[in-house]
C-alpha cells in the first residue's frame, strides 16, 4: 500500500510532497521484527528515493497511457549495487522487451545494442559501459552505454526496429529538451534531479542500421539534437564505410609490429583471424595492407585454412568478398586456396587436417571436429590474431569458462598460455578477458586493452555529434541551408578520420 501511495504522491503531476510520508515509512519500519525483513522493506524504501523521473504519468499523441514504462535512477543511493557506479540508469520495460540505459555522467556518449541475454543483460551492458569510460577518456565525454532484450518472441512481438524506437522513447521521455536556450521537461514528468538535456545514442552489435530510425524519434520528440541524437545516420558518418574503427585498431598492429623491427604495410606476417569480409572491423582490417598472409579465419558458420597463401592474389579476393553483398567464407574462390587448404562448414562432423595445415599449425594429421580445430588454431604459431568478431576466446589460467561469462564459445576458448601468436589486436570488444591479456603480456606477448585498439568508431561518432551541434545552431539561424550542412560534412570527411587516427597514435606517445 505504501508503495502506490509513494509513487502517486511523488510523481504524479498532482501529487504533492512525500517527507512526511517518508518520516511515516521510517517509523512503521522500526516496528518490523525479522532482520531479513526490515532488509528487505528498507531496500525498497532506497530504490523508491533513487527513483528520479518516470514515464508512468505521460500519454501519447492520442492521450493512451504508453504501452512502456520508463523510470530514471541513481545508483549511488541504493546499497550494494554492483560496482561501477553509473551516475544515471534509465529502465524501460514493456510485455515485449525490456532495456536499460547507464551513464557514467551528465554528458556522456556510448551505443546502444541489442542483446540476447535475457536473463544478465544489466551485467553485460555494465561491463560495456566500463569500458566505454576508459575508451572514451581520449574524448571530452565519459561513458555510456545501453542495451535492449525481446520478450515473448513469436507472440504478436513487433519486430525489433519497433520494440527499439520504442526503447528509444522511453529514453527521450525522461531527457530534458533546450528549447530556446531554455531546459523543458516532458509534460506530466515530474522531476527529482537536476536539469539533464543532454542523450546521445550510437549503433553498437544489432543495431547497425538503426541510426535513422532513432534520429526519426528524436524528430517526433522536437529533440533539440536532432540528427546529432544518434550518430552515424543517413546524414553522418558511414563507420564501415570509412573503416574507421579497424583504421584505429591497425595502428596498434603498426605500432606492436614496429617494436619488433616489422613493416606491416611492406612485409608479410601470418594472420589468424576473428570474423568475416562482411564485418566492418575484420574486413576493413584485413585490406588495410596487400601483404599480409590470412592462413586461417573463423566465423560462427565457417571454418577457413589457407596455409600458403599468395599475398596480392588473396587480397583482391578478400576485396571482393567485402565488396560481395551478404558474403561468408564459403564465396570464397576455391582454386585460390592454397595446398591443403580449404573452407569447412561448423556443422560437419570432422575436418580432416592436411599434411600442409598440420605443418604450419604445429599440428597432427588425422581428423578433428570443427570446434576442436578452433581450439587448436587459436594456439598456432602465428604473428597476428586480429579479432573482428564478437565473443571471448582468451582467458586466465586461474579463471573458469562459467567467469568469463560467454558460454557459447566455452569449446574453443583457451587459456592465454597457450596463445603462441605474437600479436593479438581486436576491433571488437572482450575478446580476451582483463586476466588474460595480463598473462599474455607476461608470456611476452604484445596487447592492448580492448578500448585502445577499437576507440576510433566512438571517438568518430564524438566528432559527428560535435560538429553537427554546432552546424545545427547555424542551420537555425539561417547562415546556412541543411543541404549546406550535409555537403559540408561529407567533405570533412577524410579529415575528420584523420583527427580520430591522430588521437589514436597519440596514446602511444604517452
Amino acid at each position: 500500500m505504501y508503495s502506490s501511495f509513494f509513487f502517486e504522491l511523488k510523481f504524479n503531476p498532482a501529487g504533492g510532497e512525500i517527507a512526511d510520508l517518508h518520516s511515516q515509512i521510517l517509523l512503521d519500519l522500526e516496528r518490523v521484527e525479522v532482520l531479513n525483513e526490515d532488509r528487505i522493506l528498507r531496500r525498497f524504501l532506497e530504490i523508491m528515493d533513487a527513483t528520479k523521473r518516470t514515464n508512468y504519468f505521460t500519454r501519447d499523441a492520442e492521450g493512451a497511457a504508453k504501452p512502456f514504462l520508463s523510470i530514471k535512477l541513481v545508483p549511488a543511493e541504493i546499497s550494494d549495487i554492483p560496482l561501477p557506479l553509473p551516475l544515471y540508469e534509465i529502465f524501460v520495460c514493456a510485455p515485449y522487451f525490456e532495456g536499460l540505459h547507464l551513464r557514467n555522467g551528465l554528458i556522456a556518449r556510448g551505443g546502444l545494442r541489442w542483446s540476447d541475454r535475457l536473463e544478465d543483460y544489466r551485467t553485460e551492458v555494465l561491463g560495456l559501459m566500463k569500458a566505454q569510460v576508459v575508451k572514451n577518456g581520449v574524448i571530452v565525454p565519459t561513458g555510456a552505454k545501453g542495451g535492449f532484450v525481446l520478450k515473448n518472441v513469436g507472440n504478436g512481438v513487433p519486430d525489433v526496429v519497433e520494440c527499439y524506437k520504442d526503447f528509444i522513447r522511453g529514453l527521450l521521455d525522461l531527457a530534458d529538451n533546450l528549447v530556446q536556450g531554455e531546459v523543458v521537461a516532458l509534460e506530466n514528468v515530474r522531476c527529482f534531479d537536476g536539469p539533464d538535456p543532454y542523450l546521445v545514442v550510437a549503433a553498437d552489435k544489432g543495431t547497425a542500421t538503426f541510426s535513422d530510425d532513432a534520429n526519426a524519434v528524436a524528430e517526433q520528440y522536437g529533440f533539440w539534437l536532432q540528427d546529432a541524437f544518434a550518430a552515424g545516420g543517413s546524414f553522418g558518418y558511414d563507420h564501415k564505410k570509412m573503416g574507421i574503427t579497424a583504421r584505429g585498431a591497425w595502428v596498434s598492429v603498426q605500432r606492436h609490429f614496429l617494436e619488433c623491427g616489422i613493416d606491416v604495410q611492406s612485409e608479410s606476417i601470418t594472420v589468424l583471424g576473428i570474423g568475416d569480409m562482411t564485418g566492418d572491423v575484420f574486413g576493413n582490417g584485413m585490406l588495410l595492407s596487400q601483404s599480409l598472409k590470412l592462413v586461417a579465419a573463423f566465423n560462427h558458420e565457417h571454418v577457413f585454412i589457407d596455409p600458403n597463401p599468395d599475398p596480392a592474389t588473396s587480397f583482391e579476393e578478400r576485396r571482393r568478398l567485402f565488396e560481395l553483398r551478404d558474403s561468408n567464407w564459403g564465396h570464397y574462390e576455391q582454386k585460390l586456396i592454397s595446398r591443403g587448404g580449404g573452407v569447412y562448414s561448423r556443422q560437419v562432423k570432422s575436418i580432416e587436417i592436411t599434411p600442409e595445415a598440420a605443418e604450419l599449425f604445429s599440428l597432427e594429421t588425422g581428423n578433428l571436429t570443427p570446434d576442436e580445430l578452433i581450439h587448436e588454431l587459436l594456439q598456432a604459431p602465428v604473428q597476428l590474431i586480429w579479432n573482428g568478431g564478437i565473443g571471448t576466446y582468451v582467458k586466465a589460467s586461474n579463471e573458469t569458462d562459467a567467469e568469463v561469462g560467454d558460454r557459447a564459445n566455452d569449446h574453443i576458448r583457451v587459456d592465454a598460455d597457450q596463445l603462441y601468436a605474437d600479436v593479438f589486436v581486436e576491433g571488437g570488444n572482450l575478446g580476451m578477458t582483463q586476466k588474460a591479456r595480463i598473462a599474455f603480456s607476461l608470456n611476452q606477448g604484445a596487447v592492448n586493452t580492448d578500448f585502445i585498439d577499437n576507440s576510433a568508431g566512438v571517438d568518430c561518432s564524438d566528432h559527428e555529434v560535435n560538429i553537427k551541434i554546432v552546424l545545427n545552431e547555424i542551420v537555425l539561424r539561417d547562415d546556412m541551408t541543411l543541404q549546406q550542412r550535409n555537403a559540408l560534412l561529407q567533405e570533412m570527411t577524410e579529415e575528420v578520420a584523420e583527427l580520430v587516427l591522430a588521437n589514436n597514435a597519440v596514446r602511444y606517445r604517452h
